[in-house]
């Protein structure tokens, strides 16, 4: 599968084919190597839902600065609180972070379309690869259209590397993340989502 089929319009919208073919053929969750917090500030995520726990997420501003400092910001502000993940694929990946049209309690039909009052982060692609536990930033075709929106993997997917922005990697609460309620469907939109509470940075 050529990696271009990947990118798609919307943001983070990858192609049936992948979807069917590679990520939920995974059934089994591979072993996670024991991530070390680096010298980058924290991301703290409390979920609710299915999924009910901290997780906590070491940002990577070496690797992609301008992304780490726009999740920072828009965390600190508050934007991140109440956010629900709106694309949820089993063995692939758990999507959230559209501070514009995914907060839970209101009208989340349009999430996965949205951004952020800030504006678009040109890529910071990097040799890190796409192992169980990154987080990596979502964006539509483009490569320089990157915003709020991010995502955290499940199980491997090299087929993102140099594709996608590496901003962290979980290094406590990935059997919480294990539990967040999956979509239903190729796309994987979930129906009553589970949703970041609260996001807070340590540093």
């Amino acid at each position: 599968m050529r990696k271009e089929n990947l990118i798609a319009g919307g943001f983070f919208a990858f192609g049936l084919a992948v979807l069917g073919g590679w990520a939920l053929s995974q059934s089994a969750t591979p072993a996670m190597a024991q991530a070390v917090d680096g010298p980058g500030p924290n991301l703290v995520v409390e979920i609710a839902g299915e999924a009910n726990g901290k997780v906590v997420i070491d940002l990577l501003p070496d690797l992609a600065p301008k992304h780490v400092a726009q999740i920072t910001a828009l965390a600190e502000a508050g934007k991140y609180d109440g956010v629900v993940f709106h694309r949820v694929i089993d063995g692939f990946m758990a999507q959230t972070g559209d501070v514009q049209f995914g907060k839970a309690g209101g009208d989340t039909s349009r999430a996965g379309m949205g951004g952020s009052d800030l504006p678009n982060i040109p890529a910071e692609f990097s040799n890190e690869s796409f192992e169980r536990g990154v987080l990596g930033m979502a964006r539509s075709q483009s490569p320089d259209s990157a915003n709020s929106q991010f995502f955290i993997m499940f199980a491997p997917g090299p087929f993102l590397d140099n594709q996608y922005t590496v901003v962290g990697r979980v290094i406590d609460g990935m059997d919480v993340v294990d539990k967040i309620k999956r979509g239903a469907g190729a796309n994987g939109e979930v129906s009553g989502p589970d949703q970041m509470v609260s996001v807070t940075v340590e540093k």
